[in-house]
């Protein structure tokens, strides 16, 4: 019998790649996906210091609402145990009244200082007295209450759901529907220059001016389901948010139902979330065509409160969708899309002094500044899962979140000090670093230096490196972090002593990453017999006049495989022999360098 020896020879004459890797950061969408504390960033990816976001409370579950009076406290209605909160001009806060109750969605103040809370489930309306004594003021009965507004003639506004309802109410228990939208739900009031009242309503997205009892006008209809918040500029212009574009509903079976709280969380990346909302009741469409739109998205109307339902609904996101968008209708009713997403939601908007337009959204809770250009910047992240509502006062714009319940104060001046905290980047092997380079512009006093730090597991933890000392040339500066697969970091701002900033163009981190060794998967040899008196042959004519007597495949392992490779060709040899030996490898190279094979 004839024996064969075969050797793969399959040599790296270097330990690391010839060249070198760089990871960059060069543009807006690369940046976004860092943490922000105290910087801001242009929609052409410059990276600057941002106005200064400082806490004024913390400690409840969601903030739903805010209100200030005319003495300078703040009024927060909280979820999810029913709470009044009043922030002082000193900054001390109290509860004032706990409701029956679960939420506080909607907080309205008058002009003589007496507060309003309206809650849900359950739809009712509380007056806070000056001497501190709270009272059932109006019982609508409804079960949501999502909007409350004082009117120019001292009367107090709501808006209602499941029955879509505006209700006008005078004193203590006086009121009446002031209007009916046909909607399921009329989720934001506010007032126009002429003091008109607008309505924003959901399931249909529809923009209402109502001008007297019974009598409105549609201003838009909005391609997303839910208005989410409305404001009028001094222009005459109205700034409306809707949101709820990227999901639709899939009907699961029955649930039970239950009393638990409500869930403010809301995640970009979860492909399908569930939550139990009330069926029945057929929403209809006041004026126009009645054309079908998306369900709601999460933290929309239905989702913001405890419901008892008889089926559970799986809200499915729709990748690619318009999520959100903020319009602009002008004083002749044409209406502008000034802003919109496909990963955020968004909850609120707030008209600053100077003109510019507040975005809050749900994406780490970040707020956005869109100028009168119409130039969006990330001007604050406050690492919440959401910014639920934003409002204006001169002492700068107060931001309320969900899942922690805080509430903070953008500034109006810059901060003096801020970080910017790159991802995590995979190297996918042991990496030698060289050098980390940046972009961008200085003034005098200001400062902008750079640390590292890098570790082996994919999540930065005790494993880790710490972090580097600072550095400085901007050129390139050598990092000293030790060598590892996964790296990150950070880039610190100092203001000038002017308040001047620093800003961030690129960076870039050269590196050598391990040159992984190839291996031989697999090594199949077979022994064939051709028939007697025949000539070796090749292609199908072999295949039906040779036998196989047997067949060798050894692996990496050690153990018996199958023959059957896939990868490198087979690769076989022929003897001009009544006994053929066919010869079969599968090589595998972890980077992808072309392998060269020796067989002897």
């Amino acid at each position: 019998m004839t024996k064969a020896v075969v050797c793969g020879a399959l040599l790296a004459t270097l330990a690391y790649a010839a060249s070198p890797t760089a990871w960059e950061m060069t543009s807006y969408q690369d940046f976004l996906k860092a943490k922000f504390s105290g910087l801001a960033l242009s929609r052409d990816g410059h990276v600057t210091l941002a106005p200064k976001l400082e806490q004024l409370f913390a400690g409840e579950a969601a903030i739903w609402s805010i209100a200030t009076a005319p003495d300078g406290a703040i009024y927060l209605g909280t979820g999810h145990k029913g709470k009044l909160v009043r922030i002082d001009r000193a900054g001390q806060s109290s509860v004032v009244f706990t409701a029956g109750e679960a939420e506080i969605f909607a907080v309205a103040v008058d002009a003589g200082s007496r507060v309003f809370a309206a809650t849900s489930p359950g739809g009712k309306i509380y007056r806070l007295e000056s001497n501190g004594a709270a009272t059932e003021y109006f019982n609508p009965n409804t079960r949501y209450i999502w909007a409350l507004t004082i009117g120019k003639d001292g009367a107090l506004y709501a808006g209602a759901g499941d029955d879509g309802r505006i209700f006008r109410i005078t004193g203590a228990g006086q009121g009446e529907v002031y209007y009916e939208t046909g909607q399921s739900h009329v989720t934001a009031l506010a007032w126009d220059r002429e003091g008109r009242l607008l309505a924003g309503s959901e399931p249909n997205g529809l923009v209402y001016r109502v001008t007297a009892k019974d009598k409105a006008f549609i201003l838009h209809d909005a391609d997303l389901p839910e208005i989410r918040s409305i404001l009028a500029g001094p222009d005459g212009s109205i700034y409306v948010a809707a949101m709820g574009g990227s999901v639709g509903k899939q009907t699961a079976p029955a649930a039970p139902a239950s009393g638990a709280q409500v869930s403010s969380t809301f995640s970009a990346t979860t492909a399908t979330t569930v939550t139990v909302s009330e069926e029945g009741g057929a929403a209809h469409t006041q004026g126009g065509i009645d054309k079908p739109k998306p369900s709601p998205g999460a933290g929309s109307a239905q989702q913001q409160a405890a419901v008892a339902a008889p089926a559970a609904t799986a809200m499915v996101e729709y990748a690619g969708v318009e999520r959100s968008a903020v319009y602009k209708i002008h004083a002749d009713n044409t209406v502008d899309k000034l802003w919109s997403s496909k990963e955020e939601n968004v909850y609120d908007i707030a008209l600053r002094a100077n003109g510019s337009l507040l975005i809050g959204a749900d994406n780490q809770g970040r707020v956005y500044e869109l100028d009168a250009a119409g130039k969006a910047k990330l001007i604050a992240d406050s690492r919440e899962n959401e910014v639920l509502r934003i409002l204006a006062t001169p002492a700068g714009a107060l931001v309320a979140t969900g899942t922690q319940g805080r509430l903070l104060r953008l500034g109006n001046a810059p901060a003096a000090s801020g970080e910017l905290e790159s991802t995590v980047h995979d190297t996918t092997a042991i990496a030698r670093w060289g050098k980390l380079a940046w972009q961008g512009a200085s003034c005098t006093g200001c400062r902008l230096v750079f640390r590292t730090r890098t570790g082996n597991s994919a999540r930065p933890d005790k494993t880790w490196s710490d972090w580097s000392e600072p550095l400085s040339e901007a050129a390139g500066s050598k990092v000293a972090s030790p060598n590892a697969r996964y790296t990150q970091w950070k880039a610190e701002f100092a203001a000038g002593a002017n308040g001047g900033s620093p800003s961030l163009e690129w960076v870039r981190l050269a590196y050598l990453p391990q040159n992984s060794p190839p291996a031989l998967k697999t090594i199949t040899v077979s022994a064939q017999t051709s028939s007697a008196g025949s000539r070796p042959t090749t292609g199908a004519t072999a295949a039906a006049s040779t036998t196989p007597t047997y067949s060798i495949s050894v692996t990496d392992t050690g153990e018996a495989g199958a023959s059957s490779v896939s990868g490198t060709p087979v690769q076989p040899l022929v003897r001009a022999s009544l006994e053929q030996l066919t010869i079969s490898w599968l090589g595998e190279d972890p980077d992808n360098d072309k392998l060269i094979y020796s067989v002897w």
